[in-house]
Order: C-alpha cells, then sequence, then structure tokens
C-alpha cells in the first residue's frame, strides 16, 4: 500500500493494518521529510487520543492529513505509532 499525496509517496508498506476502513501504516514505512508535526489531537472513546502531522510537498501544507495514536487505550495497543491519512491523500494498493 502507498499513501500518495500530489504525486509524491509519504508512506509504502506491505504491513499496513486496517481498523475502521482505514489503513495505518507502520512508523518505518513513511517518508518523514515531508510530514510536520501538528498541535490537533482528537479523543476516540476505544482508541484513546489521537495527534495528528500536517503534509508538506514543494511548499504546499495539507494541515492535520495523517494521524496516529502514540498511547492508544489497550484495545487498540497494535496501531501504536502506525499512522493513517485523510483530506485528499490517495491510498493505492
Amino acid at each position: 500500500m502507498k499513501a500518495v499525496w500530489h504525486g509524491t509517496i509519504i508512506a509504502d508498506s506491505i504491513e499496513t493494518l486496517t481498523l475502521e476502513g482505514n489503513h495505518y501504516f507502520p512508523p518505518d514505512s513513511l517518508q518523514r521529510q515531508y510530514l510536520t508535526m501538528s498541535p490537533t489531537t482528537t479523543r476516540c472513546p476505544w482508541k484513546g487520543t489521537a495527534s495528528y502531522l500536517n503534509i508538506v510537498v514543494d511548499d504546499q501544507v495539507n494541515a492535520d492529513a495523517a494521524w496516529y495514536y502514540p498511547d492508544p487505550l489497550p484495545e487498540a495497543s497494535n496501531i501504536r505509532n502506525y499512522v493513517a491519512f485523510w483530506k485528499g491523500v490517495e491510498i493505492i494498493p
């Protein structure tokens, strides 16, 4: 699976985890040079608090386009630090 935004591969892995229709990419599959931390967080009642990342490609910013759970609740411990995408990021098999 690949996560692509503006023609740039942001993540690439054969070992994504699928949860609630989203592909979560392992941390080592990320092209970190395209990601910056966001101050945004949200709370899921069964996964815990999500942290967000901005995607930056050629000076274009897709704010809060990726999220992950750095300290998930026990029920979601398998996705710890795995990253999912939205907001126009294509997930390509």
